[in-house]
């Protein structure tokens, strides 16, 4: 395991937030179920740093309250803002980084992730997106977010030449995108 260990959670502006779930919630709904996944998540991470990565003021000053640290990025979207934690972590000194999506709502330990020498990979249930990654912090790896990001990132991960764990069964699978996926939702 590595010296230093920490998470990472991009958070979008809960007004702005699960915008496909439309259909099933009305617009204060999905803003209090962004943010209570999202608290979620922070919580899960046990005895890691916590950092949220973000561009909006109401998400600071929440994850503030957590007492996550903020990493302010804006205007550089998922893949940019995620790549640029990342960066400023291994400036502070921090081994490994496990990125951990904000909308996982069955989220109860992050910690295990970190417990692996090289990539830590959980896609979602689908195995198309990548709810959770873990990699060495200066490794170099470039996060590619978006429909088919877990191949991307699994190739990625083997091109490296790093021991490489994919987790397919796991709580931290089940991501929140689609109406469908609300069952997960007890909120």
């Amino acid at each position: 395991m590595s010296g230093v260990d920490a998470v990472l959670i991009p958070v979008k502006a809960f007004a702005r937030a699960k915008l496909r779930l439309a259909p099933a919630l009305s617009p204060d709904r999905r803003q209090e179920l962004a943010r209570a996944m999202a608290t979620r998540v922070v919580r899960s991470a046990g005895r890691l740093g916590v950092w949220v990565v973000c561009d909006d003021r109401e998400v600071a000053d929440w994850a503030r309250q957590l007492d996550a640290g903020v990493i302010w990025a804006p205007g550089r979207g998922l893949n940019g803002a995620v790549q640029e934690g990342v960066s400023r972590l291994a400036e502070e000194g921090v081994d490994l980084v496990a990125v951990a999506a904000g909308d996982l709502p069955l989220a109860t330990d992050l910690g295990w992730v970190t417990e692996f020498p090289g990539i830590t990979l959980v896609p979602d249930r689908r195995h198309d997106g990548t709810n959770v990654i873990a990699v060495p912090s200066r490794l170099g790896f470039t996060f590619s977010y978006g429909p088919g990001s877990f191949a991307r990132h699994l190739g990625q991960s083997r091109a490296l030449r790093v021991p490489v764990r994919v987790v397919h069964s796991s709580p931290l699978a089940w991501d929140v995108d689609v109406p469908e996926d609300l069952a997960a939702v007890s909120t």
